[in-house]
């Protein structure tokens, strides 16, 4: 882990208090506060853009007072959270940092990027906070809160920074992580084929059987009960064991007749199916090579076909 290249004062330590301010009221901030809130931590300050957007955010904590901007009254509690949209941080960083100046001293500063490392926070180090990163690897819908006992929490950043954020971590009941900032990005990667991505296939699955006549709930029911089963197969007996399908049996024929089928959708369906048919035999197969290569031979096979009608592609 990376220590600050300012010397942190010993008043930094001085993390008894366990009091936290937050910008940034939406999905992650609110949900965070009020889990921080439930655990004994003291809320001081929640901001939004707007006024009327902060008192929204500390009414779902139940706790906190209300401000718009980047007050410095943020500064006040021992811990600032930063829970703003990536492309905004930097900004938010230096509108603190200008605002809030030598009250910064002393104070611990941790954004929830998952992609971003401490770095974007650097005019608060200057101004002699410890800076780091906290995210949790969980979802937030905004409508309720989810629970983190048990989920992972990135950490990444000033040494100072790293104990204080592992100590908010523990006290949700989540699971601490050390991870260099380098490796955020792929971190973050992770997540998006685990959570966005997979919920793109899932959706494109119903979709599929909507166009095969089945209403949405039914088609819903018939997907969650298939991929929840395998995924509980995942996690009781590992990738291969679990892994079903034509693929996992070789049976390239069904492959071809799913590429023909998809052909009459947007092109989007049969580039996602053939993407993770690659991609499956890749950290699947015991062979990824011949996979590649069998599915190689049907995707040409059939770009070779719809050419000479004038058609895909």
């Amino acid at each position: 882990m990376r220590i600050g290249v300012v010397s942190q004062p010993q008043g930094i330590l001085a993390w008894m208090t366990k009091s936290v301010s937050i910008v940034g009221a939406g999905r992650v901030g609110r949900a965070l506060g009020r889990r921080l809130k439930e655990t004994g931590w003291l809320i001081h300050v929640v901001t939004a853009l707007s006024e009327a957007g902060a008192k929204r955010g500390t009414r779902f904590i139940g706790a906190g007072r209300p401000a718009a901007g980047v007050p410095a009254t943020l500064a006040c509690a021992s811990a600032i959270l930063l829970t703003v949209p990536d492309n905004a941080l930097a900004d938010v960083a230096l509108r603190l940092a200008e605002n809030a100046g030598e009250e910064l001293r002393g104070k611990v500063v941790l954004h929830t990027s998952g992609a971003l490392g401490a770095s974007v926070l650097e005019p608060l180090r200057l101004y002699g906070a410890a800076v780091g990163s906290m995210h949790p690897m969980q979802s937030f819908n905004g409508v309720s809160v989810p629970p983190l006992e048990g989920k992972v929490f990135a950490i990444e950043g000033d040494e100072v920074a790293v104990r204080s954020a592992r100590k908010i971590a523990r006290s949700l009941g989540a699971v601490p992580v050390g991870i260099s900032a380098e490796k955020k990005p792929l971190y973050h990667a992770a997540g998006a084929f685990a959570a966005g991505l997979s919920l793109a296939i899932e959706e494109a699955g119903v979709r599929m059987l909507m166009t095969a006549g089945l209403k949405r709930r039914e088609a819903q029911r018939a997907l969650l009960s298939l991929t929840r089963q395998v995924l509980e197969n995942y996690e009781k007996l590992g990738p291969q064991k679990a892994w079903t399908g034509p693929l996992a049996r070789g049976d390239f024929g069904v492959v071809a007749a799913h590429e023909n089928a998809l052909r009459d959708l947007p092109t989007e369906y049969l580039d996602g199916y053939r993407a993770n048919s690659r991609l499956s035999a890749r950290v699947l197969s015991h062979d990824p090579a011949g996979m590649l290569a069998q599915l190689e031979a049907i995707s040409g096979s059939k770009r070779l076909g719809a050419k000479a009608k004038g058609g895909y592609e």
